[in-house]
């Protein structure tokens, strides 16, 4: 069964030889499908894909450290006030997301936009944290 096997994908590979394949830019011939996969280095990334993907990724931590300090200052806050941070935190939201694509629309259709974009949310998600934190001191 095994030799069987071994003669079979010889031949396979022999016959594959012999025909001639074409590929139209942007397709994969009929194989399954396989991806390798580079670990991201964003102390150094090489291509503008992996700045990208670095940017947002660091923008996705700054959101995270975002929502923890103000799922720690809403408890601390009475009924009121709580209303008035959640309306204010809704509005700065659309602020930011507006904000960021009135930054990145400079870059519209290049390779960079995502970056500028990621980078943007980044920052303002950062100072937004900062008067979280200090709204969050300041409590009772």
């Amino acid at each position: 069964m095994r030799q069987l096997l071994l003669v079979l994908a010889s031949m396979l590979t022999l016959s594959s030889l012999g025909t001639p394949t074409m590929t139209i830019a942007g397709t994969t011939p009929d194989v399954p499908e396989m991806r390798l996969v580079q670990k991201l280095n964003c102390n150094n990334p090489q291509t503008q894909s992996a700045i990208n993907e670095c940017t947002k990724l660091s923008y996705q931590n700054a959101d995270k450290k975002l929502n923890q300090v103000y799922q720690q200052l809403l408890p601390t806050l009475e009924t009121s006030r709580k209303q008035k941070l959640i309306a204010a935190q809704q509005a700065w939201l659309k602020f930011r997301d507006t904000n960021c694509e009135f930054e990145r629309s400079r870059y519209e259709g290049g390779s960079i936009a995502p970056s500028i974009y990621s980078g943007c949310l980044e920052n303002t998600t950062k100072l937004r944290t900062q008067q979280l934190q200090e709204y969050l001191k300041s409590a009772p």
